[in-house]
């Protein structure tokens, strides 16, 4: 009897072959995949610690007194006449024109194109600083370093007798003190904040010298301890405490053996 092989295979099922439908938030009107969106650069950027770069509030701060520089010194120029003094508080503080050829509160007179020259490197130092700094208030301190730099500079650029030799517009006298004016108002005081956040340990990016330190190092030796600990608990277990290995098993029952043969 013979037997007969079918030749009928069953047909596979090429479920890898078929095309699995795709959400209809993944695909576009066309019945295509949709592209992937694209990331944004939305997000300010921050530094490796989360404080973000203050770039932004230093130029703000610059920008708002350059402004209040340039409009009163322009509001100076229109309504007063040199030696003609205008009185707020009797001879103790008063408005009076002077053309300023020297350095903040009327120093060095006699070297106006060097005095050009350092503004507008002042000005290019506060920026390059500035792209990389964290801390609020050396924002504000630079800021108002830059905003008197670029205000005493303009002056310099721009007034007679000409570029790199203009006389700087001043307008306030306060008693005994030499006579200035806004931008140089900024430059002081922004200095002497720089100077008391560098006593106090304040640094430009957003840390403070000693505290942070102090905390870092008292976080990162717990770990240390840890470990300690953990080393010293097994280095102190006992060979009782430990299971027979296999040759020690083996050497047991041989001695085992042997002492019973002798009897």
């Amino acid at each position: 009897m013979m037997n007969v092989v079918s030749d009928d295979r069953p047909t596979e099922d090429n479920t890898a072959d078929r095309a699995v439908p795709l959400p209809d938030d993944a695909q576009s009107p066309t019945g295509e995949p949709a592209p992937a969106a694209a990331p944004t650069d939305d997000v300010a950027p921050l530094a490796t610690d989360g404080r973000p770069r203050r770039l932004k509030s230093l130029l703000l701060v610059a920008v708002v007194l350059y402004g209040l520089d340039l409009l009163t010194k322009t509001i100076v120029v229109a309504n007063l006449t040199p030696g003609e003094p205008v009185s707020i508080i009797g001879d103790f503080a008063r408005f009076t024109l002077v053309r300023n050829p020297g350095a903040a509160f009327s120093m060095a007179t006699g070297m106006t194109w060097l005095l050009t020259l350092v503004a507008a490197a002042v000005v290019i130092g506060v920026i390059r600083i500035g792209r990389t700094l964290r801390s609020p208030w050396w924002a504000i301190g630079l800021g108002m370093v830059l905003g008197g730099a670029l205000g005493n500079l303009t002056d310099r650029l721009f007034r007679a007798p000409g570029p790199l030799q203009g006389h700087v517009v001043d307008f306030v006298a306060v008693g005994w003190w030499p006579v200035f004016n806004v931008a140089d108002s900024a430059i002081v005081c922004g200095a002497i904040l720089l100077v008391v956040l560098t006593v106090f340990g304040f640094e430009p990016d957003g840390t403070r010298t000693g505290r942070d330190s102090v905390d870092g190092g008292t976080d990162e030796a717990k770990p240390d301890d840890r470990t300690i600990t953990n080393d010293s608990n097994d280095s102190g277990d006992t060979a009782s405490d430990r299971p027979p290995t296999e040759g020690s098993a083996g050497a047991s029952g041989a001695k085992s053996a042997g002492q019973e043969n002798a009897a």
